[in-house]
């Protein structure tokens, strides 16, 4: 409507007719041929059901507007004509001989065909459906991996490529696959646009992620990172894409734990260290998170001291920031970072595998007691909190305890030139810093 709306001064509408016929090619195809190519609005039923006919918009009033509508209907006719055929002569191919194809198809100089993203994205997806257990995953992600870029080589794709995917599942169901295993194709590519719609089905949603992974591990393995002015693999879609798909679908997915899997089946194309890939495209995710976090109300210093805790649950990072957020609000937050900054701020330079068992014996002050029974006595309700995603009673149960860190603080001289004492006491630390560290790095939080 757009693009018409800017194409024509004096605008005319006039309507024609098409042949029934090219009805029996799908109608997503006659569409795109539509309004593609020619500007042409299609009409369809209530029901959603194309009709065979169509409106154009002339740029001038006519005197003989029938003269005009026989001259846009010759001129559609050779537009669906071609894409009858086109489609005809696809359905004579089965989608395997076509991924056959893709091995004469480039992805990327350094990073091979479309047939090997296509193995690499089969193995990365099947890696995904058993970490989320899905039993539909697991049976017919491989298909789907295998057909999910057979489309690329149709000749209708060829024709109209906004058409990627959509025929991928006309000829899978053509074929009389799974239709799990036709909308993942469909829906693989999504989505194809920054807040655009995401896949619906697990299974879809695991292969687009795969996909996605793939072309952003693959393009930082061989140096062609993102810069400030370009982007010309749009990875920073991609990635926020992935990011979306997770939340949308809950998934427990370690976003570590996919990077590192795809780095594995990239390993023969990378040109920069593994370890050093996948450290670049992990500060690539939690910047995306970190951007993301704030565009959704959070404060920057709260987005970057719950990335900075953990980023092991993409789903969880919403809801600690939100959590800690609305405790940012409360009156006597100051006071409750400030101790906790304080405890982790000792912690720095310290070794925590060394540090010995507690030792309630060696305690000399009333603090240090107090302090070691309710972390005691709260220890595992918090952690069943955080376990449950309950993050605003985690948070305000261990609230509870800047009484007690407040005091040991105010009597305990905790650097104790006993070396003893002090580890007992910088255990003691360790040991209250692990109840809120899995939630916030207070040391990052403004103030």
């Amino acid at each position: 409507m757009d693009i018409v709306t800017n194409l024509v001064e004096y605008p005319v509408a006039c309507s024609g007719e098409f042949e029934e016929l090219f009805l029996e090619v799908p109608s997503e195809v006659l569409i795109c041929a539509m309004r593609e190519h020619q500007k042409y609005f299609a009409v369809s039923q209530p029901n959603g059901q194309l009709m065979p006919c169509f409106i154009a918009v002339n740029n001038t009033p006519v005197k003989d507007m029938a003269l005009v509508s026989k001259g846009h209907e010759r001129v559609l006719r050779a537009r669906l004509s071609d894409a009858r055929f086109f489609f005809k002569g696809d359905l004579k191919e089965k989608p395997d001989t076509r991924v056959e194809k893709l091995k004469g198809v480039l992805f990327q100089k350094q990073l091979g065909t479309v047939y090997d993203k296509t193995l690499r994205i089969q193995k990365l997806s099947e890696y995904l459906a058993i970490q989320v257990n899905d039993d539909l995953s697991k049976k017919y992600i491989n298909r789907a991996a295998w057909l999910c870029k057979s489309d690329l080589v149709s000749q209708v794709v060829n024709e109209f490529p906004k058409l990627q995917g959509i025929m991928g599942k006309i000829y899978a169901q053509k074929n009389h696959e799974h239709e799990a295993i036709a909308m993942a194709i469909q829906e693989h590519y999504q989505p194809t646009h920054s807040g655009g719609p995401l896949p619906k089905t697990r299974i879809g949603t695991l292969l687009a992620i795969a996909d996605k992974m793939d072309t952003i591990c693959g393009c930082f393995g061989v140096g062609l990172k993102p810069t400030g002015t370009t982007d010309p693999y749009a990875l920073r879609r991609q990635g926020i894409g992935i990011i979306r798909m997770i939340q949308d679908q809950h998934l427990t997915l370690p976003i570590q734990k996919i990077i590192e899997h795809s780095i594995t089946t990239l390993a023969d194309k990378l040109i920069l260290p593994q370890a050093e890939v996948i450290s670049t495209v992990m500060d690539f995710f939690q910047t995306r998170i970190s951007h993301m976090l704030t565009e959704s109300g959070i404060s920057k210093d709260i987005a970057t001291s719950v990335l900075s805790a953990d980023m092991t649950s993409i789903p969880d990072i919403w809801s600690r920031a939100r959590a800690l957020e609305k405790l940012k609000n409360e009156p006597d937050f100051e006071a409750l970072a400030a101790a906790f900054k304080r405890v982790a701020n000792i912690l720095k330079a310290v070794d925590r595998n060394t540090l010995p068992d507690i030792l309630p014996d060696l305690f000399e002050h009333d603090a240090e007691t107090e302090l070691y029974e309710t972390c005691h006595r709260l220890e595992s309700e918090i952690f069943t909190l955080i376990q449950s995603g309950r993050f605003d009673d985690a948070l305000k149960t261990i609230a509870s305890i800047r009484p007690n860190v407040d005091r040991f603080f105010d009597d305990v001289l905790v650097m104790s030139k006993d070396e003893t004492l002090k580890n007992n006491r910088l255990k003691l630390l360790a040991t209250i810093s692990t109840l809120f560290e899995r939630i916030a790095d207070f040391s990052k939080i403004a103030g």
